[in-house]
Parts: structure tokens; C-alpha cells; sequence
């Protein structure tokens, strides 16, 4: 099973050549902005496959140099391999046809005006998805998505040109999204924010390829290390539970589902044709299957990205460390232990020891440990060598207002980048400011691997931490029953 799911679905990150049927010289279309994509990507060196463009009317001969094939069975022989499908939707079911009969195995179609029409859009859907079934062709979408964003191998098939749309650099995060207009905003989203997608999936009302299908491929990626969903319904929920429950033994899966309210359920329903279902289902469905639930789309990232930073450095408990070099901020990220249900560490007797014997009589020895403003880095350092000995201590989140006159920025840095390395605890930052905080939190990020958010509670350290602690007691319980 394993292989063949790879099998199947590696064309739509890494394919060997692409067929784009809907291409055309016309700027702005969406056939157009796909093959660009490709094209771009091709002579930026990242693209390595070939590009074979497909379009009508047939008096076009080439786009750009490359040369046009009025029919896909003009196509050259054998290695084509997916096939991107941007034309009108009722002319899809014969293009599939002529699809299978070249023998190519990958299919996106990003055209709308499918199963959320109504009735003919349905038998449409059903027809393709027959002629699919019979010849071994997998399909991603219809309706409503914007198709696979791979960066590391330029598969691009995101409709929205690059002056409008950025997209984000490689990282270890997956994002699979059922709406292909938030999948389009959160690619642009994670490039102003820095956030490294590895592969995005944006597969509408997902007719054939489903959550379920990607869960059991990005088990064997090596290069995922969390997986992200935007869901709106699932079909099939005994195959998405088998899935779930095999990837969360493996790597943390993340996911934002909406529809959560009656209105909003309704919206999703006419949005991609699927059922959102009653969302006390999806709460039970998630805690048995050890997907972590996000509130927002900023919770879902936070998470990812603190996932992806410490890997499986995962909290031995609840109980959680607070270093701050401000009282307020302190106050603010204890309460958040609180309210997502953690606890604030009790320091052992030799640690307060420790740190008032090594601390000014200002500073405040205790959790939270505030270091007060005119502390310097190796005060810090002292404060996170005794958390990381503390046995009292499951996991730290260290709170560094950049602003006070006597921190050097560079050595903090370097400290805490330090005890990420070598600390079995994890730790995570949190650094409260404007545009020249925000540099240094990135370069904290890019050096030493140290998750950084923007504030203790919503963007915060404490929400993330808390996603971290819940998803170890997860692999706890279920590897305790093995």
C-alpha cells in the first residue's frame, strides 16, 4: 500500500514532463499564468522536466519558444507524465478521455464549475471520475482548487502571477488546503512571514485524491516533518481515521477545519459541494486520531512552525518553565499556562538557590524568572542553564524583549541557539516588538533553530508549547498501548 500510494502521487511533486491543456500566449489567463509558472521555473534551473503545451485554438504554433501540441495524443510518447487542466468544464470528460488513452497517469484540474452547480456539474464530476477510476489516473481537484506548489522542484500550478502572489521559500511543512483561494492567500501569507511550505496541495472537492491519500504519502516524505490541513468536509471518515492514526505515530498533523457553526457549515457545503458535517464529530474524530485542532490560521502556523523547528523534541510533561526579562510579559505568558491548560513549573530548591546566589538582589529568582531590564545575555544564560537542569522543568519559553539597552543582541542569540542544540527540553521564544525585533527573531530562527512568536497567549510561545505537550501525551498514551 505504502508504495503504491507513492507511486501514484509522486508525479504531482516531481513529474517528468507536464502537459498544460488550456496554455495560451494571452496574459492573464489562467492557462497562461500556469504555463509561465512552469517556464519561469524552468529556466531558473529549478523545474528539470519538460513542458509541453497543449492549447486551442490550433493556429498557434509555439508559446515562448516552446512548441504547441493541438492534441494530447500529439503529445511525444510515453513521458508525459501529469497533465494540468485549465480549459472549460465541459470539456473536461472527452480531455480525460483523450488523457487515458495516452496513458498519463496525473491529473490536476483546476477548472471550476463542477459538483458545487448542482446536478449536471455532479455528473460531470462522476464522469470524470469513472473514466479515472478505470485507467489509473489520480486526480487533484475539481472545483475550487489551485492545484500543487512545490518550490524545491517548481512545480507551480497556482494561477495568481508572482507580482501578485509570492510565494514562500522550502521548508519542512506541509499545507493541504480544500479552498484554493485561502490556499493562494496562505502561500503569500508564509512568504511575508518567512515560513518554509515544502509542498501545498490545494485539492477542491477532492473527487479522487483526498486527505486521506496525502496523510499516507507525506509518511514516507522525508523532507515533510508536519503536515497542515485546511478542511472544510470529509467523505470518507473511517479511510481518513485509518490514515490519521498511522501518520500521528510518524509526524505531527495539524488542522484547521471551519464550517464549525451552522452558517458556516452551510457555506461550506455550497463552496466545494462537500458536507461539513456536525463539528462535535471532527473535535472527537481529531483527539482519537491525535490530529492537534487549531483555532485560526495563525494557531495552525505557530504550531507548524514549532513542530518543524524542534522535530521530535517533544515535552516529557505539562509543567513549564517562564524566563523573562519583563514583568508584564511575565504576567501575560503565566496566564496563558493556565488557560491552555498547562502548568507552571515549581523550581526546585536548589535552582532558586542557584539563581539568587548568581543574580543581582533586584532580579526575581522564581517562575517566571525575570531578569529584570538592565540584564545583560549572560544573565539569561544563567537563568536557562538552571531550567534545562531542573527535573521540575518539562519545557521553557524564553521571553526577550530586544529593546533593553545592555542585551546584546548577538550573544543572546548565540546562547539560546546553544541550549537548543544541546537541551533535551524544548524552547521556545517569544520576542515583543516592531521591525527591528522582528530581525532579530528571524535571524534567532534562521541560526539556532529556535521557534520565536510575536507574544506569550494568541501569537504565543505558551499556544504553541501547548500543541507541543499535547501531541507528546498522544504518542505517550498510544505507544503505551502498542
Amino acid at each position: 500500500m505504502a508504495e503504491k500510494i507513492v507511486e501514484e502521487l509522486k508525479p504531482f511533486f516531481e513529474p517528468k514532463a507536464v502537459a498544460i491543456i488550456g496554455a495560451t500566449d494571452k496574459k492573464g489567463k489562467v492557462g497562461n499564468v500556469i504555463f509561465e509558472n512552469f517556464r519561469m521555473n524552468k529556466e531558473r534551473g529549478i523545474f528539470k522536466g519538460k513542458i509541453y503545451p497543449p492549447v486551442n485554438p490550433p493556429k498557434l504554433d509555439e508559446i515562448e519558444g516552446y512548441k504547441v501540441y493541438h492534441d494530447v495524443k500529439e503529445l511525444p510518447p510515453d513521458d508525459t507524465d501529469l497533465a494540468v487542466i485549465a480549459i472549460p468544464a465541459k470539456f473536461v470528460p472527452a480531455t480525460m478521455r483523450d488523457i487515458a488513452e495516452k496513458g498519463i497517469k496525473a491529473v490536476i484540474i483546476i477548472t471550476g464549475g463542477f459538483g458545487e452547480l448542482g446536478e449536471e456539474g455532479k455528473r460531470m464530476e462522476q464522469e470524470i471520475l469513472e473514466i479515472a477510476r478505470a485507467n489509473g489516473i489520480r486526480v487533484i481537484g475539481p472545483p475550487n482548487c489551485v492545484g500543487v506548489y512545490v518550490p524545491d522542484t517548481g512545480v507551480d500550478t497556482v494561477f495568481l502571477p508572482e507580482e501578485k502572489m509570492d510565494r514562500p521559500k522550502s521548508g519542512p511543512i506541509a499545507f493541504v488546503s480544500q479552498s484554493g483561494a485561502f490556499a493562494a492567500a496562505m502561500l503569500d501569507w508564509a512568504a511575508g512571514e518567512d515560513v518554509g511550505i515544502g509542498k501545498m496541495v490545494s485539492y477542491g472537492n477532492k473527487i479522487d485524491v483526498d486527505d486521506a491519500d496525502l496523510m499516507e504519502y507525506f509518511i514516507h516524505d522525508d523532507e515533510i516533518k508536519v503536515v497542515t490541513f485546511y478542511i472544510e468536509g470529509v467523505k470518507d471518515g473511517r479511510k481518513f481515521m485509518d490514515a490519521a492514526r498511522k501518520i500521528t505515530k510518524v509526524k505531527p498533523v495539524i488542522a484547521l477545519k471551519s464550517g464549525r457553526t451552522e452558517y458556516g457549515a452551510k457555506a461550506a457545503s455550497s463552496h466545494t459541494g462537500s458536507l461539513a458535517g456536525a463539528d462535535t464529530i471532527y473535535d472527537a474524530v481529531f483527539k482519537q486520531t491525535g490530529i492537534i485542532r487549531a483555532e485560526d490560521f495563525e494557531h495552525m502556523f505557530d504550531l507548524a512552525k514549532a513542530f518543524a523547528a524542534l522535530g521530535h523534541k517533544l515535552p516529557k510533561g505539562d509543567r513549564i518553565g517562564i524566563i523573562t526579562d519583563g514583568g508584564g510579559a511575565g504576567v501575560m505568558a503565566s496566564d496563558a499556562v493556565a488557560r491552555f491548560g498547562l502548568k507552571m513549573a515549581e523550581l526546585s530548591d536548589e535552582t532558586i538557590k542557584f539563581l539568587k546566589e548568581n543574580f543581582p538582589p533586584h532580579a526575581v529568582a522564581g517562575n517566571p524568572t525575570d531578569v529584570v531590564g538592565d540584564t545583560d545575555a549572560e544573565r539569561y544564560r544563567i537563568a536557562i542553564e538552571a531550567f534545562t537542569k531542573d527535573p521540575n522543568v518539562d519545557a521553557i519559553v524564553i521571553i526577550v524583549l530586544f529593546q533593553v539597552p545592555l542585551l546584546e543582541e548577538e550573544k543572546i542569540i548565540e546562547i539560546l541557539a546553544d541550549y537548543q542544540k544541546k537541551s533535551d527540553k524544548p524552547i521556545v521564544a517569544v520576542a515583543m516588538g516592531g521591525r527591528k525585533t522582528d530581525r532579530y527573531a528571524r535571524m534567532l530562527e534562521e541560526r539556532g533553530g529556535v521557534p520565536v512568536y510575536p507574544t506569550p497567549p494568541e501569537r504565543g510561545g505558551v499556544r504553541a508549547m501547548a500543541g507541543l505537550v499535547r501531541y507528546a501525551e498522544y504518542l505517550r498514551k498510544v505507544k503505551g498501548g502498542e
